[in-house]
């Protein structure tokens, strides 16, 4: 059978690939009176005088809701909340099978933006995060922004920030390969939505400062400001310092890096050959990169990373967004800041020691045991520190 053969079966058989459980067996009448009625009501009314006894007394601790409106799935578009379920499914399990974090999908009949922020905060109490996903741009931006300035709970954006820790992970790595330094490099960022617009934010918080965003229509600069939405000015006015116009081949030429989060194809081993010696190509559009690896070797690439699991330097986010929650929920984060994010790019880095790093090894299996234990760990520390 076809990988989407076996998913139909295995979806049709399981009837929803996640359940929930009782940790608690009720076996007679006493079980029934500590679990239930009358006994419930003793930590029901310590709870109701200070509401933070939750996180002991309840499943908010360990729980986050894993939030779509089905606007931007995968490579599938608009596909509404029904369709997008199956996926937020799938996330739940990751959640759980590669950090033990328990998680459940909300989908929501709605893609309005005051709608989805009312909704997700008249649900928060049940839960310790909140996992955004698949939600389109530019909504994504104002919906997350104002949810963390609104909640006491952490929320965070996988499709923006989990992209961005795991790329930045992989080029940290990177530059150390090809012997480069982050003042000197030239990176150019392909896709001017949610994950571009992360990774970018990320980039320049690590410290390069020479990043030119691209999109469909071609380079980002002030002069295309009436262009672009309200997030993507605000971009502008930190990128492409020297005002450069035209295509993204003309973007590529005397670059270091190429980070694709955009469509398949798109750039060709020509314009490879345009770009700096040994250069990094970080083609993720899936399941079709922008460019495949063999093409981009052959125009002269030393390092490339796909989002695919045939290839060599996979940039999986499932290395970074069960463990990012994992460590904010053990020590009681109310946010994840910009901090606890470059900490965790940084930890993934270093689950491949220097001696082991090559062109075709610059980021961890993301079956790699302990991955979580080592990015829930350096969010914790960091949090720590900051107190």
């Amino acid at each position: 059978m076809t990988v989407d053969e076996e998913a139909m079966e295995l979806h049709r058989k399981l009837n929803g690939k996640i359940s929930t459980e009782a940790k608690a067996h009720v076996k007679d009448r006493h079980d029934l009176s500590v679990t239930y009625t009358p006994g419930v009501a003793a930590p029901c009314r310590l709870i109701a005088k200070d509401p933070h006894e939750a996180y002991n007394y309840t499943i908010k601790g360990n729980t986050i809701a894993v939030v779509s409106d089905g606007s931007a799935v995968l490579g599938l578009g608009n596909i509404g909340p029904y369709a997008a379920l199956p996926v937020m499914e799938g996330k739940c399990v990751l959640f759980k099978e590669f950090g033990g974090v328990n998680a459940f999908p909300i989908v929501l009949d709605t893609q309005d933006t005051e709608e989805i922020i009312k909704t997700v905060k008249a649900i928060a109490p049940g839960f310790g995060g909140i996992n955004l996903e698949d939600i389109s741009a530019p909504r994504c931006f104002e919906i997350e922004e104002r949810l963390k300035k609104e909640l006491d709970i952490p929320v965070f954006h996988d499709d923006q920030h989990g992209t961005a820790i795991i790329v930045l992970s992989g080029i940290i790595n990177a530059l150390k390969v090809t012997n480069r330094t982050i003042e000197g490099t030239k990176i150019v960022v392909n896709g001017a939505g949610s994950a571009g617009v992360a990774i970018t934010k990320l980039l320049l918080r690590y410290g390069f400062k020479d990043i030119t965003m691209c999109d469909k229509t071609g380079i980002l600069s002030k002069s295309t400001k009436e262009d672009l939405n309200w997030m993507q000015k605000k971009m502008v006015e930190e990128t492409n310092l020297t005002q450069k116009t035209g295509t993204l081949a003309d973007a590529l030429k005397g670059a270091d890096v190429f980070i694709g989060v955009s469509a398949p194809g798109i750039v060709t081993k020509e314009m490879v050959a345009t770009m700096n010696k040994d250069a990094i190509i970080f083609a993720l559009a899936n399941p079709t990169p922008e460019i495949m690896p063999p093409e981009a070797k052959a125009g002269g690439a030393a390092v490339v990373a796909t989002g695919r699991s045939d290839f060599p330097n996979q940039i999986n986010n499932v290395l970074v967004f069960p463990g990012i929650f994992k460590g904010a929920l053990e020590c009681g984060a109310k946010a994840i800041t910009e901090d606890m994010k470059l900490t965790a790019a940084k930890a993934v880095a270093s689950l491949i020691p220097d001696s082991e790093l090559t062109r075709d090894n610059i980021i961890a299996d993301a079956f790699n045991p302990g991955v979580a234990d080592v990015v829930a760990k350096a969010v914790k520390d960091n949090y720590i520190s900051e107190e």
